[in-house]
């Protein structure tokens, strides 16, 4: 029994802990944002979906499209879905409610214990069935299809009913049957709980049966040793049984925790869906490009994190950038263009994860790992000055990086003057470029920007943020090399007012 609505061969694995260029990568693009719409307060749907964010980078594009399958299909039937996932929750809830743990040291308690959580695991499992016979064909992706085609073989009426008879039995209200043997020193071993010949049969037939002669005695009514040598053995026989229901419970139970979990990543794409939804904000099924420099285009593509934290729809930009390894931007502040590099940021993520993305279409190649590298405040311990901490914060990150990866740079390296910071950039952009890697880079640099407009070796392409004649920004980024400007006039109306 497997849920594989994440990998087509193989089970989700959570992962509650990030690396530390994770952390970073988490906080700058906002993703708690994003992660907090999608969970609610269900905090199942949070670790899922961040494990999902961050692990899927490295997924191959046969687990997009599988995932994103499923996706679709969760979409066209949400309500099928959300009842999956409140019916796994009743599992778990069961186990907690049919947990004797002091009595689990003996396999009378053992079984007792087993046998009601499979009652209420079966009742589950029927139920699971009967949306599986309601609503299979309104499925078509292999991940849920391959689900619910399981639910009907595994657990056919036929088959159902046939437990319910064995836990019946285990009842064990005409006592207990066992069979032994001798072992040495006339020890008894090999205990085996044993079906009467009579069971299921009617009152008369038993009345009338003969029975082959057996020895019998009683054990006087306080006998307490004798009691207690009683119980002994009937634990005896009651063991194997005891541990092969025990384990057949905790079998189905992982099944049920797994495919909460599963579920848990399609149910947090519903939620976020519905929400940016409601602020008419579009989402598509990104198209998977080819791997390393394929293709980058989109249209009114905008940071899902910036537009849950206000509310309503937010300005997209649509953007041809080709194959091209390296996009700067630049332009004056207050422009949109650190919302644009969140955008891009987390809809690679969100693409490599196997779900919609935050814009009207999306093309993108996948990459085997995104970094980022943003401005951070000053050092309040004063260990090390800014630009000290930006150079150690990119050593240790180009341990990390490796071919193909991408990489987002916000401000980077403009602590020091503008010709030192211009260069340092320039070597870092150009060896990540060496690599195969794409790199984003907004900056008010123009040594550094204007160095790639006729770069010999590197094919770039420039975004501005737009600004209108009177200082107006209209948050859309336009394909234009960089300015030799720095906005002056924004600075005197900020601090003075007026027109300038």
């Amino acid at each position: 029994m497997n849920a594989r609505l994440m990998y087509r061969d193989r089970d989700f694995e959570l992962s509650r802990t990030l690396q530390p260029y994770q952390a970073d990568v988490k906080n700058d693009l906002e993703l708690d944002t994003l992660l907090k719409a999608m969970a609610g307060d269900d905090g199942l749907i949070y670790d899922v979906a961040l494990t999902a964010l961050m692990g899927g980078i490295g997924n191959d594009a046969d687990t997009v499209r599988y995932r994103q399958a499923i996706l679709l299909d969760a979409t066209r039937n949400p309500d099928v879905v959300r009842e999956l996932y409140q019916l796994t929750a009743a599992a778990l809830e069961g186990k907690r409610h049919h947990y004797f743990g002091i009595f689990l040291n003996y396999p009378s308690g053992i079984l007792h214990d087993a046998m009601d959580l499979m009652r209420v695991f079966v009742a589950i499992l029927r139920k699971m069935r009967g949306i599986a016979d309601a609503h299979l064909g309104q499925f078509s992706s292999e991940g849920f299809s391959a689900l619910l085609k399981m639910l009907q073989a595994e657990f056919s009426d036929a088959y159902v009913e046939n437990i319910e008879q064995h836990l019946a039995y285990l009842k064990l209200k005409h006592g207990v049957l066992e069979s032994a043997q001798l072992g040495r020193g006339n020890e008894g071993v090999d205990y085996v709980l044993r079906q009467p010949n009579d069971v299921g049969s009617s009152w008369l037939a038993r009345l009338l049966r003969r029975r082959p002669a057996a020895y019998t005695f009683r054990i006087a009514e306080r006998d307490e040793a004798g009691f207690r040598a009683l119980s002994e053995l009937r634990d005896r026989g009651l063991n194997l049984v005891a541990n092969a229901l025990a384990q057949s419970t905790e079998h189905i139970l992982s099944f049920f925790e797994m495919l909460r979990m599963e579920l848990a990543f399609y149910i947090g794409c519903l939620n976020l869906g519905a929400t940016l939804s409601a602020m008419e904000a579009p989402i598509a099924i990104p198209a998977v490009g080819l791997p390393a420099m394929g293709e980058l285009r989109f249209a009114e593509l905008y940071d899902p994190c910036l537009a849950l934290s206000m509310g309503h729809r937010i300005v997209g930009n649509s953007v041809n950038v080709g194959s091209k390894p390296l996009v700067i931007v630049t332009g004056a502040n207050q422009g949109g263009k650190s919302s644009f590099l969140r955008s891009i940021g987390v809809a690679q993520l969100m693409m490599q994860a196997g779900m919609f993305v935050a814009a009207e279409s999306f093309t993108s190649g996948l990459h085997v790992g995104l970094f980022t590298h943003y401005r951070r405040e000053e050092d309040d311990t004063l260990k090390s000055g800014k630009f000290d901490e930006e150079l150690a914060r990119m050593s240790r990150l180009a341990e990390q990086v490796s071919p193909n990866a991408m990489m987002l740079f916000n401000e980077s390296f403009a602590s020091t003057n503008e010709r030192e910071g211009s260069e340092v950039a320039r070597q870092i952009v150009e060896a990540l470029l060496d690599c195969g890697g794409r790199v984003f880079f907004v900056t008010h640099m123009y040594d550094f920007s204007h160095g790639f407009v006729d770069h010999p070796r590197v094919d770039a392409h420039f975004l501005r943020a737009q600004r209108m004649p009177d200082g107006t920004r209209t948050f859309k980024l336009i394909d234009e090399a960089p300015e030799e400007t720095s906005y002056g006039e924004d600075l005197y109306r900020e601090v003075f007012g007026g027109s300038g």
